[in-house]
């Protein structure tokens, strides 16, 4: 472990931080982590074993210490306890790895204990549906914070903190590229709650259409952002793209149906195009400079393998 004095982080080496795994058992199959991983590289025991292990351990502690809380807070209050989760949130680039950071932690988690309850929300299902997003011009912008509906999402996060039961919470179809109209998950008092997303360890940020007082982070127990240099990332969502091309987009009800027909040179030169236009302008402007606000910051290598973790002191 390499602590720097004028960082608030502790750093691990992946080495390092395997060790902190402390004999925790590993409860994932392989043909369990075959459903886990992305479309656009293979999730390894090992990268499970070294990292996911040691971090749900970690998070183990965290719950617990926040659960002592709440109780020794009630007993002051002479009230009963109240089921309120533990709300982890995981941010990062496009093409970063969060949704299978996110589908990993949830599995490990749910499996600590008998009847341990662990959910998981993206915030797709808070973006504005396509047409008000054309309506209001930023359609280019999605995945910007302003393509959010931050008053909707603001409220499904104050419910869930409130202790409220039977939560909807819009779903988003990314075959056809936008949120499906009348159609919810419900949440109803888990245990944890994962959610994971773009922005959501934004505080502060101009919001040109909506300027809450109070952000997604402010509910957050425990946040992860997963990194990795920018060069990667174009890569992963170059490579990401081409397999979408030769699978989903096949698909005559994809909203990227189109560009299942384009040759593999103007695929590329499109997902290129895609990547720095869009992506990695919302990467520099909104996403990177939260970075330094996670609890845990994953730092991806080749492979999508974590070689580093920072650990907030």
């Amino acid at each position: 472990m390499e602590s720097l004095p004028i960082s608030p982080y502790m750093i691990f080496t992946r080495e390092q931080w395997a060790a902190l795994r402390d004999s925790e058992p590993m409860t994932l199959t392989y043909e369990e982590l075959l459903t886990l991983q992305g479309i656009d590289y293979e999730l390894s025991i090992d990268e499970v074993e070294d990292i996911y292990l040691p971090l749900s351990r970690l998070l183990n502690y965290y719950v617990n210490a926040r659960t002592g809380r709440q109780s020794v807070l009630m007993k002051f209050l002479n009230q009963k306890p109240q089921k309120i989760p533990f709300i982890i949130s995981i941010a990062g680039s496009v093409s970063v790895g969060k949704s299978t950071t996110a589908r990993v932690l949830q599995a490990l988690l749910s499996r600590w204990q008998d009847n341990t309850r662990v959910a998981l929300v993206t915030t797709d299902g808070f973006l504005y549906p396509n047409a008000t997003l054309e309506e209001k011009g930023i359609m280019l912008k999605k995945g910007f914070p302003q393509s959010y509906d931050i008053k909707k999402l603001l409220q499904f996060v104050t419910d869930i903190k409130s202790g409220k039961r039977n939560i909807r919470v819009p779903k988003y179809s990314h075959l056809i590229y936008d949120v499906i109209p009348d159609t919810y998950d419900i949440i109803d008092q888990p245990d944890i709650l994962i959610i994971e997303g773009l922005n959501v360890l934004q505080s502060g940020m101009d919001y040109p259409y909506e300027k809450p007082r109070i952000f997604l982070s402010d509910f957050v127990d425990f946040s992860i952002y997963v990194d990795a240099d920018e060069e990667k990332l174009e890569e992963w969502y170059i490579t990401r793209f081409m397999k979408f091309r030769q699978g989903a987009f096949t698909n005559p009800k994809s909203y990227f149906h189109s560009f299942a027909e384009l040759s593999e040179k103007e695929a590329k030169k499109t997902a290129k195009t895609i990547w720095r236009e869009i992506n990695r302008k919302n990467l520099r402007k909104n996403i990177l400079p939260t970075r330094e606000r996670a609890s845990l910051i994953l730092h991806k290598s080749d492979g999508h393998a974590v070689d580093s973790v920072q650990l907030r002191k």
